[in-house]
């Protein structure tokens, strides 16, 4: 009872912390993004209710992980912490996202706080292409010279004129581009916070349908979190294979595979009528279900052996 109480005070924590630390880091990314665009504030701001859906896909998996994760340490029993982790995930999920639905009528915005201005001859770049402002920042239309590859220098004096084709101003190079793999995981969550919120959009059941089968299968993956003695390469493991599961949501939220899987559903001669919306839903609850099978199964086969012995 104590440590169960542990895991809820642990999931708790985790949700709430992980929310607020994921939309600071969105707010970072954002603020740095659109200060890098010259000149600052030709790019709109970023309303903060779409900060926090971008962050709500990422703290449900990580929440999920770090609770499984604890559980397993602690030794609670799959089926309690199972079911814990399935009700806590669904009630913080469901109430994150119509507090965020609620603060969306604020209208508050993520914008540009004061003007940039560099001295004449700062040198931007993109790809191989090279532009040197010779006048501040702020007179994007001023004097500049060029550098194409293969080409000789350019000088524009006015780069609107009749004979000059203007390029459009790179970024500053505040910092390298992440790699791939970093993008791919911000792509994959950024795809599943918009499914959620046009499900929440259309409908609350179909919201809660969603994440209620999708967290169901994230959370009977605990078993997969138990494989070796050492707790760190546990998590590592749990964390490649919640990374499966985003690639198959995003996957299986495509319009194709959509489309694809709705005529093969309810195609002529097909027992079964599902609404599309309900086709995602349905894979993770039968994901779910067979892996909680398979779960119960491996620990009665397990108890029966150590009995015979």
């Amino acid at each position: 009872m104590k440590n169960l109480a542990k895991l809820i005070l642990n999931f708790s924590l985790h949700f709430i912390l992980l929310f607020l630390a994921v939309i600071l880091l969105e707010y970072l990314g954002t603020w740095i993004k659109m200060a890098r665009i010259i000149p600052l504030g030709t790019e709109s701001g970023v309303a903060a209710s779409d900060l926090a859906w971008k962050a709500l896909p990422a703290v449900i998996y990580f929440s999920i992980l770090s609770a499984l994760s604890y559980a397993t340490r602690r030794k609670i029993p799959l089926p309690v912490s199972i079911t814990c982790v399935i009700i806590l995930g669904w009630a913080f999920t469901a109430g994150s996202s119509l507090g965020i639905k609620r603060a969306e009528s604020l209208n508050f915005a993520v914008r540009p706080f004061s003007a940039m201005e560099s001295n004449p001859g700062l040198l931007l770049t993109r790809s191989d292409n090279a532009i040197i402002l010779l006048k501040t920042s702020r007179e994007t239309g001023g004097p500049r010279v060029v550098s194409i590859p293969g080409r000789p220098l350019i000088y524009q004096e006015a780069p609107l004129g009749p004979n000059n084709s203007i390029l459009s101003l790179p970024a500053l190079p505040f910092g390298e581009e992440n790699p791939w793999f970093i993008k791919s995981v911000n792509l994959d969550f950024a795809l599943s916070a918009r499914e959620m919120e046009n499900r929440l959009e259309n409908s609350f059941n179909s919201f809660a349908i969603y994440t209620f089968f999708l967290i169901l299968l994230l959370s009977s993956l605990s078993s997969f979190l138990n494989l070796s003695k050492w707790p760190l390469a546990n998590l590592f493991m749990g964390a490649l294979i919640f990374r499966l599961i985003l690639s198959l949501e995003t996957f299986l939220n495509t319009r194709e595979v959509n489309s694809l899987l709705d005529s093969f559903l309810s195609g002529q001669g097909s027992p079964l009528r599902i609404s599309p919306t309900l086709i995602t839903p349905m894979i993770f609850a039968v994901l779910g279900i067979l892996i909680l099978i398979y779960t119960l199964l491996t620990r009665l086969a397990r108890l029966r052996r150590d009995d015979e012995d």
